[in-house]
């Protein structure tokens, strides 16, 4: 069973061996570098919001965060990252939805925003299963240098 909790110092060391590749630490955040490091990671959130650590049975299996939290009224989800055991079996999907419900219920967010990249086909297609929609495109460059398209969505609350 998933339950989430409040993420600790601790949790990072296991979150950082998610990431398998170079292009899932940049999906995670393009502040991030592969590979991920406790002291980097926790560098780059320290200031977010809603640190959030999903777990099974006692196993934590990914990691999210909120961040940028603009007139109390939207906020943008970030460095979502799942172990890739529990790839494919519900845990996104359980932890985000749990961030949805925590922002909603107790921050009373009206928006949450998200970039998903072009090339993140999976990424885009889960966010658009749970009614993220895009609205805005913009340039990016990934560490090998290549051009990408960062694609900002949007889900409307309450």
């Amino acid at each position: 069973m998933y339950t989430c909790r409040k993420a600790n110092f601790e949790d990072l060391s296991k979150i950082c061996d998610f990431p398998i590749s170079e292009e899932e630490v940049f999906f995670m955040s393009p502040k991030l570098q592969y590979p991920l490091t406790v002291d980097h990671f926790n560098e780059v959130i320290k200031d977010r919001m809603n640190q959030t650590t999903i777990e099974y049975n006692g196993e934590i299996c990914g990691f999210a965060s909120v961040y940028n939290v603009e007139n109390n009224n939207k906020c943008w989800l970030g460095t979502v990252i799942v172990s890739p055991s529990f790839r494919n079996k519900g845990a996104a999907e359980f932890l985000v939805k749990d961030i949805i419900r925590v922002i909603e219920k107790e921050l009373s967010i009206k928006e949450l925003h998200l970039v998903c990249h072009n090339i993140n086909t999976r990424g885009l297609m889960f966010y658009s299963r749970l009614g993220f929609t895009p609205y805005e495109i913009e340039k990016r460059i990934t560490p090998s240098g290549e051009i990408i398209a960062a694609i900002k969505m949007k889900l409307e609350l309450g």
